[in-house]
């Protein structure tokens, strides 16, 4: 990542080049990533869709930025780890890529930046956007910020982070299993995808927007405040407002997206999940079987 490239995303994500690379300056980076760089499928749906050929887009972390700075788009967990890795090396972070495994099924599923300081590990997730890092350490943590709340635990001598996303009626386990990964790891599991991944069919996007999480899974929106979930379907039109305005997504990206066969996936309504976690959850600690409040009545 050169000098130019990285002054441009700074200035994008609001933060100076005079961060020092202490916590506090990578609560300050973190979250401005968190607010800023949305969660989304928009480019691999583009890439599936049109059988690009290549690798899928954005492990690339200069494609990455040039994509988001241009077009407002992230990426998945692969390719945003990877940006947000190569974006704090590039300030002089003590950082690795990490891996693990979503709702823990054994399958390594998950890309995520692990960042050392004051002989402390703080788990900077690109995906989960806790809004601050997560503390790896012996003891239980419990965050602090209603809208996204999350705890780490051990467990089997393996970090657990649960953390909270709609439509989801509990929380998500992701256990972290490998460290200091390389790049070509996160390209091989990043190619993996293609075969399976919930993020291969339908639209999904994801961004913190201060005192509200927008999530957008098919045609489905979901706004989640302190008070609870909204939740409301999308016509055709609708959806692409809000990809555009709210998720930040240029036209120009969407035009492509609505030429894809996802487009019209994301209006044929999705089969329910299985819970995955189940067994996990009855070694773990109550916390794990929390509920959301509801806002009551979903929208129509």
């Amino acid at each position: 990542m050169n000098a130019v490239l990285l002054d441009r995303v700074l200035d994008r994500l609001g933060v100076g080049r005079d961060i020092e690379c202490n916590l506090d300056g990578l609560r300050r980076v973190y979250r401005a990533w968190c607010t800023s760089v949305p969660f989304d499928n928009t480019a691999k749906l583009i890439a599936i869709g049109n059988r690009s050929p290549g690798l899928l887009p954005g492990i690339d972390a200069t494609e990455f930025f040039e994509r988001f700075l241009t077009h407002g788009a992230g990426g998945t967990c692969w390719p945003t780890s990877n940006a947000l890795f190569t974006l704090l090396s590039a300030m002089g972070f003590d950082v690795r890529r990490a891996a693990g495994s979503m709702r823990d099924t054994g399958i390594v599923s998950h890309g995520t930046t692990k960042v050392h300081i004051d002989d402390i590990d703080w788990l900077a997730d690109s995906s989960m956007l806790t809004n601050e890092p997560l503390p790896l350490t012996d003891e239980p943590f419990i965050g602090e910020d209603p809208l996204v709340p999350v705890e780490v635990h051990k467990n089997r001598g393996d970090h657990i982070v649960w953390w909270d996303l709609p439509p989801n009626e509990s929380y998500i386990p992701c256990r972290l299993l490998h460290d200091d990964v390389s790049h070509d790891f996160y390209i091989d599991r990043y190619e993996a995808s293609r075969i399976r991944s919930p993020f291969n069919e339908r639209i999904y996007a994801r961004r913190n927007l201060g005192d509200r999480m927008l999530i957008i899974t098919g045609n489905r929106r979901l706004l989640k405040t302190t008070d609870g979930v909204d939740d409301s379907n999308l016509s055709d039109s609708e959806l692409y407002e809000i990809l555009a305005d709210e998720i930040g997504i240029s036209t120009g990206l969407l035009d492509e997206l609505r030429k894809t066969p996802a487009w019209d996936a994301s209006f044929i309504p999705a089969p329910p999940a299985a819970g995955a976690a189940s067994a996990l959850l009855q070694e773990m600690p109550d916390f794990s079987r929390r509920s959301r409040p509801s806002a009551g009545s979903p929208s129509t």
